[in-house]
């Protein structure tokens, strides 16, 4: 409902030259936030064999290697089903599964081990000469692994024997915690061990939610092949690019086509990861720029995000220390004459009154209640939205919890002045009003010269 400017995105610092001053200093500063706020994180990352096998990888794993160069701590977990496949192509061996399982005899094991071997030395060496322009030579990333991971047979499903495809039994939580503390990135393959040194074929996911969930995890990033920032509409999510536990739990069995096994698979995942404490799981795809990068250090992201935290965004009364973006807020309409100026003084006096809409922590919508109880009325007032926002109407999120407090103090009737935008108002219930229809205190008040028009919603 007000001018604001757009939030600024984060870039790579190979982008700097080609934008202008104001809009890199923009960008720097709404990335530095994340930029500490990650620092020193744990993050899993989940990248499937389909992702490994496109010709721009580089440009991923450029991304991560710019990652640990600014202090995040970092376990890669990577897949192998195509390479695995094309193994068994040249091997003259047909494929076989069981569901999304693969059904693993003694000679496909042979194909998983070679396919695997292989991505695996490729994925080192990448990364390993993968350097960000902010990494010393010194300091480029060092790769480790070792068989961490501790399997089982999966055994019979459905009546068909799965045979060398395993399932998680333990990971060695104390050899990578301590990697990542020393500086290294850890990079895991979808291969387990068994106690009397049988290999099993495992699923990336499975991996990686077991060593998020054991490493307490601040987040846990699946790159997917499919585009999940797509998913918004059919998952109902809407414009905020995040799911709860509860809208997320039905999509694991759900059939749609929408979403493939392996993308229900990551979601179930992603489930178990948030339930055993992980801080935080993002889906994101390969599409656009740096979406690893934006999802990060950006407000918005690029893709969703599965979260336990109802504080990642909601509505709650102001605190002292929200006066300072309420002020940033709303000052563009105290500039162009809609809003009536007040102090960061008076904000802060008044800010008992306010109410805000949070986003991971960011003010994106505020509104003030004033109280006229002599009268059994208040004013709806104040009420601003970062422009970023206003397709999702979080002006009537607002609103209803004005009527809600309106209803609980016993008022017969809420009020609101405004010059610019009195359809939103009659949109949503308002009708009409005078000047001599507002409270005697209000009236007096009242500036004839603004011309403000009076809106009123009885019985709220």
């Amino acid at each position: 409902m007000t001018d604001h400017p757009v939030p600024p995105r984060a870039v790579a610092p190979q982008d700097a030259a080609s934008l202008d001053a104001e809009t890199f200093v923009a960008a720097l500063r709404g990335a530095a936030p994340y930029v500490h706020a990650h620092h020193g994180r744990t993050v899993v990352i989940v990248i499937p064999g389909e992702v490994c096998a496109r010709d721009d990888i580089d440009r991923l794993l450029g991304d991560i290697a710019l990652l640990h160069s600014l202090g995040v701590r970092l376990v890669l977990v990577h897949g192998a089903r195509p390479q695995i496949d094309r193994e068994l192509a040249i091997r003259g061996q047909a494929p076989a599964y069981s569901g999304d399982l693969r059904i693993t005899d003694e000679a496909a094991m042979e194909a998983v081990k070679a396919a695997v071997g292989v991505l695996r030395m490729d994925l080192e060496a990448r990364l390993s000469a993968s350097r960000s322009v902010t990494v010393k030579e010194e300091s480029q990333p060092r790769v480790v692994g070792g068989s961490w991971v501790t399997a089982k047979p999966v055994g019979v499903r459905g009546g068909v024997d799965l045979q060398l495809t395993g399932e998680v039994r333990r990971v060695d939580i104390a050899q990578i915690r301590r990697a990542v503390e020393q500086d290294q990135i850890v990079l895991l393959s979808p291969i387990g061990y068994s106690p009397t040194g049988e290999t099993f074929n495992l699923r990336n996911a499975d991996i990686a939610e077991s060593v998020a969930i054991g490493l307490g995890a601040d987040k846990l990033i699946f790159v997917m092949e499919s585009e999940p920032g797509r998913w918004r509409a059919a998952l109902g999510s809407g414009d905020a690019g995040q799911l709860s536990l509860a809208s997320a739990e039905p999509l694991v069995s759900q059939s749609d086509r929408e979403l493939s096994a392996e993308d229900r698979n990551c979601i179930r995942a992603g489930i178990a990861a948030v339930t055993g404490g992980v801080g935080r799981v993002h889906l994101i795809g390969t599409q656009g720029h740096s979406p690893l990068l934006r999802e990060l250090y950006t407000r918005d992201g690029s893709g969703l995000m599965i979260s336990d935290d109802d504080d990642y965004e909601s509505i709650r009364p102001a605190r002292v220390d929200d006066a300072r973006a309420i002020a940033e807020l709303i000052a563009p309409l105290e500039a162009a004459g809609i809003l009536r100026p007040r102090s960061r003084e008076q904000l802060e006096l008044d800010i008992d009154t306010f109410s805000v809409i949070t986003r991971d922590g960011m003010v994106i919508a505020c509104n003030a209640f004033i109280d006229y109880p002599d009268d059994h009325a208040a004013e709806f007032a104040c009420v601003v939205v970062h422009p970023a926002y206003r397709r999702r109407d979080l002006a009537a999120h607002l609103l209803r919890r004005a009527r809600t407090t309106a209803r609980a103090r016993g008022y017969r009737r809420l009020f609101a002045l405004t010059t610019a935008t009195p359809h939103w108002f009659l949109e949503h219930g308002f009708r009409p009003g005078t000047p001599a229809d507002l409270p005697a205190e209000k009236r007096r008040t009242y500036d004839p010269t603004r011309a403000s028009l009076v809106l009123l919603l009885d019985r709220p």
